[in-house]
């Protein structure tokens, strides 16, 4: 009898991101980049982090996006810690789980 092994799929990534100061928090637009097949294997999120891996906010994605590549969405209210000058944006895809790769993004508060 001969088993397949599953297919090795593609992590999602994070081709950019923006962050916005608002009255209510930061304001994170994330720009996420995967080859999604559909249900079967799509990006289902991503977060924001320290360096050190604290989640500090999470965006679930309740769909694939087969046709919209790359695709942005939004995040807000998201509080960051008082001298915290960088975070990490990871991807989620619902085959692999959180990706290993993030993107650093530095926090420019206006003057």
């Amino acid at each position: 009898m001969t088993v397949a092994a599953p297919g090795h799929a593609d992590p999602a990534l994070v081709a950019g991101a923006e962050a916005t100061l608002t009255g209510a928090g930061w304001r994170f637009d994330v720009t996420i980049l995967h080859p999604e097949t559909g249900w079967d294997d799509y990006a289902d999120g991503w977060r924001v982090e320290t360096p050190d891996g604290r989640v500090l906010g999470e965006r679930p994605l309740a769909h694939p996006h087969v046709n919209e590549q790359p695709f942005t969405r939004s995040l807000s209210g998201v509080a960051i810690p008082e001298g915290l000058d960088r975070v990490a944006i990871r991807a989620r895809t619902s085959v692999e789980g959180w990706g290993d790769e993030t993107l650093l993004l530095t926090l420019r508060a206006p003057p």
